[in-house]
């Protein structure tokens, strides 16, 4: 793992890489910049809680959780979470990763815009409602550190986040 942020290390191996780049090439800015957010924010969530995770996974969850938004992945009949879980689970299947692993992630990412279910299953789950919460919803932020908070926007910026997200909701559900 090369590239550090705010303390956390950014998963860096093959699958890890794939993903960011299948994120960078579909997804807009704003989307990439968020789903890398997600991901540090849950795993500095992670470490404050002392919960045990999958770093790898915790990652994919994060990169693919908003691709349902995209128009290369959404559908019109079912959710957005569910377009991203399925491009998933079909990624990871494609990398040899299968069974809970899978399964996890699949979960995080169905259930990103659940509140409280996911904060009570596996960590990964949690931690990536943990990471959408607090940079959708501000929720958790004071258990973070201002210098994790600089971090994190710094390597990621929000400019007009929140008119910014809800234009992305807004064309990504229609």
């Amino acid at each position: 793992m090369s590239e550090t942020i705010a303390g956390v290390p950014i998963p860096d191996g093959a699958v890890a890489r794939e993903a960011t780049e299948l994120v960078r090439d579909t997804a807009s800015p704003l989307l990439f910049d968020h789903s890398r957010r997600v991901y540090v924010f849950g795993a500095l969530r992670g470490r404050e809680q002392g919960l045990e995770f999958d770093p790898e996974l915790l990652y994919i969850g994060a990169m693919f959780h908003d691709l349902g938004l995209t128009e290369r992945f959404r559908r019109t009949d079912q959710r957005f979470e569910i377009d991203g879980a399925d491009e998933a689970r079909r990624f990871l299947h494609a990398h040899g990763i299968t069974g809970d692993s899978a399964d996890r992630v699949w979960t995080a990412i169905a259930l990103h815009t659940t509140p409280e279910i996911p904060l009570h299953m596996a960590p990964e789950i949690a931690l990536l409602t943990r990471g959408v919460e607090l940079d959708v919803l501000g929720i958790g932020y004071h258990a973070l550190s201002e210098q994790q908070r600089a971090a994190v926007v710094e390597a990621h910026p929000r400019p007009d986040f929140k008119n910014r997200i809800l234009a992305a909701f807004t064309e990504g559900i229609r």
